[in-house]
């Protein structure tokens, strides 16, 4: 032992010796001789490699909303809203519970950092796409790289807008630190998504034969949406937002009334001849989703590949039958592994309020196929054979208050009968279809709620009634019928587990978040009664962001000031 230790001093005193010998001075023992160096300018030099980055940006959302164990997809799909909360038995997951959330709390920081990752990528790729060092193959090429990027700048601040409020705006690539960010107002937020989207949108296609890429539609559909919380931004500061409306529903009916999209009326796709099942039931098989298999009511689709999922990053899937789904195995004589049309793993991370569970299909509302047993599970069958029970049927009813929050009805679209991840260690557990980013009846909806904050209700419940006749619903409704409560009733009814539900809230100004959320809270569980104690009408900017920006102050939301 003595002897090796030897030898390595020896060696290692030699090996400095002669590194000393061979400097020319200090300074130059102590500069940096890179054998390849990458700046911003040489980095990319190929269109391919814009496209990469926006790849990455497509990515990043599809993740966002489907990721198997993200703690952000299920709070902006609506944990801790009227739609959904976590069972009693999860408190310690629950976004509802205003005892613990506050601006230091890490999902505000997550989701904050999340869009301005997607704005940074989005900065970058702008940057590529204009070096001079790529040659494009067309300017159509380039101009459509751009105009995607911009999309995707667009999309990250018009979120950050609707659940922050103003933000500092960052246009370019930051290449210094930089502690002295200010915030814009929200309506310098929202106008700066709006002018993004409106200078993209002469450079975005009607359709692509890629599925999946941004569209033009798919920019007019997020126009519709910004200049209508514009105008509400405007209306909370004592304005008059009428004009942002009015160009809300310009927008919105660029894509209803453009003749590209139509709602999906008849059984169509790769199961229109299950007989127990319905149109809305095929808007969400595998195969169904995208435009270019021919649903014309796909604006946007996030894209799931299995043989991606088990290749390469384990993320392409969608992980709501076990987050979403019931725990049907507390129920006795219910074998769920028998169950082939169901979801054997669901663990209830988040579960339906008793919002969305009954109140949305009140009596007076009439039949609706939305609210059908191919849609809403509420009817099962005993099916293990050692149960006394075993082939009679039972209402999932039975057992809500037995098992609060943990057993409840299954919806359809979160669910299949046909699993392709068996053999991959969670079998039964993940969704391999794509997933709806817009689909048409919000595109619709967003015009009728232009309608209704323009006074112009007939119209509203015009827009309100096409999608309830899809639906084939029994009562469609009349220009006295129409409110803000009964805008986002039909939104819980159309859009439930699509829908980012807290932007939906926020964006509506006031104090309809609030209001909502202590008339529609979670009923088992009494944590927003008890501790949801001030108003608020936008998310706090977490405290961790405003310490870092060291040199200028960032000021908090109202509502969270010494929370």
């Amino acid at each position: 032992m003595k002897i090796k230790k030897f030898k390595f001093n020896y060696y290692i005193l030699t090996l400095i010796f002669i590194s000393l010998l061979s400097c020319e001075s200090d300074d130059d023992f102590l500069k940096e001789k890179p054998q390849t160096f990458y700046t911003l300018d040489n980095a990319i030099t190929a269109p391919t490699q814009v496209d990469q980055l926006l790849l990455a940006c497509y990515q990043q959302l599809r993740n966002l909303k489907i990721e198997s164990n993200s703690r952000i997809s299920r709070i902006l799909l609506g944990n801790g809203t009227d739609v959904m909360d976590v069972p009693i038995f999860r408190n310690s997951e629950a976004f509802s519970d205003y005892s613990r959330l506050n601006p230091q709390f890490g999902d505000y920081n997550s989701i904050y950092s999340t869009f301005y990752q997607l704005i940074s990528r989005a900065n970058t790729a702008l940057y590529a796409a204009n070096s001079e060092e790529i040659k494009w193959t067309s300017e159509e090429n380039q101009k459509y790289a751009i105009a995607q990027a911009k999309f995707f700048r667009a999309y990250g601040y018009m979120n950050l807008g609707e659940l922050f409020g103003g933000v500092p705006i960052v246009d370019q690539i930051i290449t210094v630190p930089k502690f002295d960010f200010e915030r814009s107002t929200r309506t310098e937020t929202y106008q700066f998504a709006i002018d993004d989207l409106e200078s993209a949108l002469p450079d975005l296609p009607a359709t692509t034969a890629q599925a999946g890429r941004i569209v033009k539609a798919a920019a007019q559909h997020y126009l519709s949406e910004l200049y209508l919380a514009l105008g509400v931004e405007l209306e909370d500061q004592g304005k008059d937002g009428s004009e942002m409306y009015n160009k809300s529903v310009i927008y919105a009916g660029a894509v209803v009334d453009g003749g590209g999209y139509a709602l999906m009326t008849e059984r169509f796709g790769t199961r229109k001849d299950n007989e127990s099942k319905d149109v809305f039931w095929d808007l969400f098989q595998m195969g169904n989703v995208n435009y270019q298999d021919g649903n014309t009511e796909c604006i946007w689709a996030y894209q799931v590949d299995f043989d991606a999922h088990v290749a390469e990053d384990n993320q392409s899937a969608i992980s709501h039958p076990r987050n979403y789904a019931s725990q049907m195995a507390l129920i006795n004589g219910y074998n769920v592994i028998l169950d082939k049309t169901g979801d054997p793993r669901g663990i209830g991370r988040c579960s339906p309020t008793a919002y969305v569970i009954y109140d949305i299909w009140r009596e007076e509302l009439g039949d609706d196929i939305r609210n059908s047993e191919a849609n809403i599970q509420r009817t099962f069958v005993y099916n293990d054979p050692n149960s006394s029970k075993f082939g009679e049927t039972f209402l999932i009813d039975e057992y809500l208050e037995q098992f609060a929050g943990r057993v409840y009805p299954r919806w359809g679209k979160i669910t299949t009968d046909e699993w392709l991840d068996v053999g991959s260690g969670f079998p039964n557990s993940r969704l391999f279809r794509d997933e709806y980013a817009i689909r048409l009846p919000e595109t619709i909806l967003l015009r009728a709620e232009a309608y209704w904050r323009l006074g112009e209700n007939q119209k509203a419940a015009d827009d309100i009634n096409t999608i309830r006749l899809r639906a084939q619903c029994q009562y469609l409704i009349e220009s006295g019928d129409v409110t803000l409560d009964f805008i986002l009733d039909e939104r819980a009814r159309e859009l439930f587990f699509e829908e980012s539900r807290w932007n939906t809230l926020l964006r509506m100004g006031g104090t309809v978040t609030v209001d909502r959320l202590r008339t529609h809270n979670y009923w088992p569980n009494p944590n927003i009664q008890q501790t949801l104690n001030f108003e608020y009408n936008l998310w706090p900017i977490p405290q961790d962001v405003i310490d870092r920006n060291k040199d200028a102050v960032l000021a908090q939301n109202p509502g969270w000031d010494g929370k």
